[in-house]
């Protein structure tokens, strides 16, 4: 090979070398923060029929404390807020696929831990005792010879039998609709149920004035992303504790969870 054949040969590498790399740098430097910026708006997966969190109002608009959150943390970044409806099924792909840049109200678990990322938790869930204000209930002891309604099956079910004493008399229906209408009318005493369905029995029962008795188990909501988006993932974190500080996020709780917000209900 000559000499000439030999510096073509060697640029060429070079340059393919080159094209390779920085195509290569491009995608790896590739930032959520800068994309969004970009659009000018931030896509934001929720559920638009999961009361008190996100649900149609009377004007049709999608409100709620989802929605409080959401739009905090698109006035960061100084973009517009768009809401895509999602579903159980389908909102991991939406967030991998990028149809959506981040996830409202996400537990953790070790499996989703594989696949997404989490922000800072910003959502209490909680699974509440609740009951008449006149009825004296402050812990589990309490439950002895209590009435109290709970979906069957569920998280709620095993966390109350776990916790309750032999003599409580734990009643259990097919669904939250019957488990509110056992309550209501009187027919337990007490009720278990999550925070998302003991929010709409404390607004809406003035009469019966219930309230939350104590807490069964927390597991808090955080806020799903895609993995190595640090620069997202910090803003989302800054917006929540911007919120936090100036007791927005309190007002929240306060105006869709019908309860101030404890920040202990933020701990996993």
């Amino acid at each position: 090979m000559t000499f000439h054949m030999k510096l073509k040969s060697s640029i060429a590498a070079v340059l393919m070398l080159g094209a390779t790399g920085f195509g290569f740098t491009t995608q790896a430097n590739a930032d959520a923060v800068d994309d969004i910026a970009k659009a000018g708006a931030i896509n934001v997966g929720i559920f638009s029929d999961f009361p008190p969190f996100s649900s149609a109002s009377a004007d049709m608009s999608i409100k709620g404390y989802d929605i409080d959150v959401a739009q905090a943390i698109a006035d960061s970044l100084k973009v517009k807020l768009n809401l895509v409806s999602v579903t159980g099924q389908n909102r991991i792909p939406y967030l991998t696929d990028k149809r959506v840049d981040i996830l409202m109200s996400v537990g953790y678990s070790k499996e989703r831990e594989q696949v997404i990322d989490f922000a800072a938790a910003y959502a209490p869930y909680y699974i509440a005792v609740i009951g008449p204000a006149a009825l004296a209930v402050k812990g589990k002891e309490d439950l002895a010879d209590k009435s109290v309604a709970v979906n069957r099956g569920t998280l709620e079910d095993t966390s109350l039998t776990e916790a309750a004493p032999a003599s409580a008399d734990i009643r259990r229906f097919d669904n939250y609709n019957a488990v509110i209408q056992a309550f209501i009318s009187g027919q337990t005493q007490l009720m278990v149920v999550g925070n998302d369905v003991g929010a709409q029995v404390l607004a809406k029962q003035d009469a019966l004035q219930p309230e939350q008795k104590f807490q069964l188990l927390t597991s808090p909501s955080h806020i799903g992303l895609n993995k190595n988006e640090d620069r997202l993932k910090q803003a989302v974190n800054d917006a929540v504790a911007k919120m936090l500080a100036d007791g927005k996020l309190d007002e929240s709780s306060k105006a869709w969870l019908k309860t101030p917000l404890n920040p202990d209900n933020l701990k996993d």
